[in-house]
């Protein structure tokens, strides 16, 4: 369990070391996507104190992502990815070491779901699949092994690219949906020069909130999520 700083008023916590309105603003200037030093800038308060608003901040929001419901039945792409590679003896991919392997289906023409994953076994995968991705949908994936078995799991309808034979698209049958949304994870999270492993979760789910409500007021959403909460 979390220990929550007590740093947020009125209806949005009981007790409370700023004003609402100044938490106003620090939840405003994060949905621009402000960094932080230039918040602490902005807002007048010490960097200690905005690292430590965000951080829970970015607690509400993974919560948030885990508790939407599944995916209905549509057309599906499902990827794995592997964030802060450094080269290891010209190895790249599902080959390098020391990095955040991370999941996900995405939903064309919908939202994306990801989740930090220890590997990519077969056991590991396929839980997350079965729980977030409708049997009756169409499922794309590349031809990594993990995902022979989809078949016998009841995902009937499903296609795979090969990259290994050079093959990225064809009409429909394609990933590049989620391969996408990695790229723009990635191009967000290369922006803060290095995230710990203890939060790269968090910030991994707040590119998954991001990306899912993009055509959405974020202030006003991260306004009613965080009135729900306790932080």
């Amino acid at each position: 369990m979390l220990s929550y700083y007590p740093i947020m008023v009125k209806k949005y916590k009981k007790r409370s070391r700023i004003s609402e309105a100044k938490f106003r603003q620090i939840i405003k200037l994060f949905a621009l996507d402000i960094e932080a030093t230039k918040i602490a800038e902005l807002t007048g308060l010490s960097r200690k104190t905005i690292n430590t608003v965000l951080y829970q901040i970015r607690v509400r929001i993974a919560e948030y992502c885990q508790q939407q419901s599944p995916f209905d039945a549509g057309e599906v792409e499902i990827d794995e990815s592997y964030f802060d590679a450094r080269r290891v003896r010209g190895i790249r991919g599902r080959g390098a070491r020391g990095k955040h392997i991370v999941f996900g289906p995405i939903k064309r023409g919908g939202k994306v779901y990801t989740q930090v994953v220890r590997n990519c076994s077969r056991s590991t995968l396929m839980p997350i699949i079965r729980q977030k991705v409708d049997t009756d949908s169409v499922v794309y994936t590349d031809g990594f092994k993990t995902y022979d078995g989809l078949v016998n799991f009841g995902y009937k309808k499903h296609y795979r690219v090969k990259h290994g034979d050079n093959e990225f698209a064809d009409g429909r049958n394609h990933i590049n949906g989620i391969e996408n949304f990695w790229a723009i994870a990635k191009g967000r999270l290369n922006k803060f020069r290095g995230i710990s492993k203890a939060t790269f979760a968090l910030h991994l789910k707040e590119c998954e909130f991001r990306f899912n409500h993009r055509q959405d007021d974020l202030y006003k959403l991260l306004l009613k999520i965080l009135r729900n909460s306790l932080i």
